[in-house]
């Protein structure tokens, strides 16, 4: 997982510029990927409430829609952003009516493609080796 800052508003205002890059690539980035495993080690429980938090965060999006603005939905990809077909995979999309549409033109930078390409691969390593059970 890659969070990638670039297009984040607070109050409307781009942050990006604003972060420190150190703190960005060495604490926070290695955080959200890590961030279950934090969960577990500063609770000794499951992060099943960050999970849940996030569930119902996506459902009041998906029934109440984004308003002109995109946020980030799981879903089956038909080919954007280089992920292959019926991969389901994180996309920036807008949501009207129930009804949700991938956003096909934000501005993906080298080194987000590089995540996203390596997210992919591991994404299709992990399909690859529970395919047998899918048959």
């Amino acid at each position: 997982m890659y969070p990638d800052l670039r297009h984040t508003l607070v109050d409307g205002q781009p942050i990006y510029d604003t972060l420190d890059r150190d703190w960005l690539e060495n604490d926070f980035i290695p955080g959200v990927q890590q961030r279950g495993a934090a969960i577990i080690n500063a609770r000794g429980l499951s992060s099943a409430a960050s999970a849940g938090n996030a569930a119902i965060s996506h459902m009041r999006d998906w029934v109440t829609g984004t308003e002109g603005q995109w946020t980030s939905f799981s879903v089956p990809s038909t080919g954007q952003y280089g992920v292959p077909e019926g991969l389901v995979f994180s996309y920036p999309v807008t949501v009207q009516d129930g009804q949700w549409e991938i956003v096909e033109d934000v501005e993906i930078t080298a080194e987000a493609q590089a995540r996203i390409d390596t997210t992919t691969a591991e994404l299709l390593e992990e399909r690859e080796a529970v395919a047998h059970l899918l048959a």
